[in-house]
């Protein structure tokens, strides 16, 4: 595994390396930008974990538990990308999406990674709520489907 390099100058908002005049490989700061929009354009995620999966392909993203060990130590909430040789930390910005494969959600990025949780189906009243009741359903039902909630 290489070592992984500090850039001195970055973009903003997601960290990605710039060219500066006169700069030497140039193709190390392109590669290491595009390897990172690759992990933030519409990202998708396997899911989180604490330590990094042994056997992971490339292109493969996970979001780093905050307890992390090994390669992924310090790099909690980071997405980690797998490129076949090394895993790159690409640090989330407020309000970016993720979707979750191991939940089949969107989750989203705020003071942390927010995982959407289904609220509960109404309970009690009268029989005039029946009707209430099942609409609400087919709302959550619809809302789960569009993976704004996880499914069942």
């Amino acid at each position: 595994m290489t070592t992984p390099t500090t850039f001195s100058a970055l973009t903003p908002r997601h960290g990605l390396p710039t060219l500066l005049p006169g700069q030497v490989q140039k193709e190390f700061f392109v590669n290491e930008a595009l390897a990172r929009i690759d992990a933030l354009l519409h990202p998708e995620v396997e899911g989180i974990a604490a330590d990094p999966p042994i056997d992971a392909s490339p292109g493969e993203c996970w979001i780093v538990a905050e307890a992390a060990t090994g390669e992924w130590l310090e790099h909690g909430g980071e997405i980690a990308a797998w490129d076949g040789v090394q895993w790159t930390f690409c640090a989330p910005a407020s309000g970016m999406q993720a979707f979750v494969r191991s939940s089949g959600s969107l989750w989203n990025f705020g003071a942390g990674w927010n995982a959407p949780e289904k609220p509960p189906l109404p309970a009690g009243g009268t029989t005039v709520d029946a009707e209430a009741r099942d609409t609400l359903a087919s709302l959550i039902a619809a809302l789960s489907a569009a993976g704004i909630f996880p499914p069942d």
